[in-house]
């Protein structure tokens, strides 16, 4: 991933495609995203992608695809309890997503960010 120009107006090179991300580096426009993307985001967020980062990401692809919304961060928690995590989702999604799930899993999943919401 490499990226050009500065403020508003950046971009990620992915597999040669240029994306177009706020100066957060959020999607600017989520129908951008695919999994070459969600692979360089995640990069620049220091994390490597594991089988149960997929499960949230594609849980949050298809919610976002659905409502035309990200999900709130106990949709995600709920889908995981739901996927056999039960009690231990909310402390798996935060070792999935250290930094949190606005931070890491809202980017990584290609939304924008949310501007109404904590970091939680």
């Amino acid at each position: 991933m490499a990226t050009d120009g500065e403020g508003e107006g950046m971009e990620i090179i992915v597999k040669g495609a240029r994306v177009a991300v706020d100066a957060e580096g959020y999607l600017v426009d989520p129908g951008d995203w695919n999994e070459s993307v969600a692979l360089a985001l995640a990069q620049s967020e220091g994390l490597v992608l594991e089988d149960d980062h997929w499960v949230v990401i594609r849980f949050m692809r298809g919610f976002f695809e659905e409502r035309q919304v990200a999900p709130d961060v106990r949709f995600a928690i709920r889908h995981l309890a739901d996927q056999g995590m039960g009690a231990k989702a909310r402390a798996r999604l935060f070792e999935l997503f250290p930094y949190g799930y606005v931070k890491q899993a809202c980017k990584v999943a290609g939304m924008r960010r949310p501007r109404g919401w904590s970091t939680g």
